[in-house]
């Protein structure tokens, strides 16, 4: 009799122990699950297009209007950054990046002031004066109603 009840107290306790294990399993497999779903969802964030860009320019804020491009998106994740721009011909202001962008390279035969554009694949240049051009880029976004930035070269903090 007491070899039965030994036995029937063995096979209740190991039933125990493995409806534990198993309820244990299900625990890590919804932890498991929950992040992997944290983890989908941050690279989605990373994802996500960026429409514009603040630039400040001699203490005044202006926005950039971006692209729907790769170009565009690249260049707003190297953000924030405080650039110091060159002047060039009279009408554009021009960094070279330590960085490349990916490009789209085409001739838009007209640039009008407030363009941002991607000249070669890390060269940053804001024009402040409308001329035609045979030069190629790829349009980062523009800038409306940007003044003539003058004849010196400009710091430009981008955020």
């Amino acid at each position: 009799m007491k070899k039965i009840v030994y036995s029937l107290l063995i096979v209740i306790c190991l039933f125990i122990a493995v409806g534990c294990n198993s309820k244990k399993d299900e625990t890590n497999n919804q932890n498991n699950s929950t992040n992997q779903q944290e983890s989908n969802n941050k690279s989605n964030n990373s994802n996500e297009v960026i429409k514009s860009v603040k630039a400040i320019i001699n203490g005044k804020e202006y926005v950039i209007n971006l692209e729907d491009n790769e170009t565009a998106n690249s260049f707003a994740n190297l953000l924030p950054q405080k650039l110091n721009m060159s002047e060039l011909n009279g009408n554009e202001k021009y960094i070279y990046l330590d960085t490349t962008l990916p490009t789209n390279l085409s001739n838009p035969k007209r640039i009008n002031a407030g363009d941002v554009m991607l000249y070669g694949d890390n060269c940053l240049v804001i024009f402040y004066k409308s001329f035609d051009t045979s030069y190629s880029y790829t349009k980062i976004g523009h800038i409306d109603n940007l003044p003539n930035l003058g004849n010196d070269s400009i710091t430009v903090k981008f955020e």
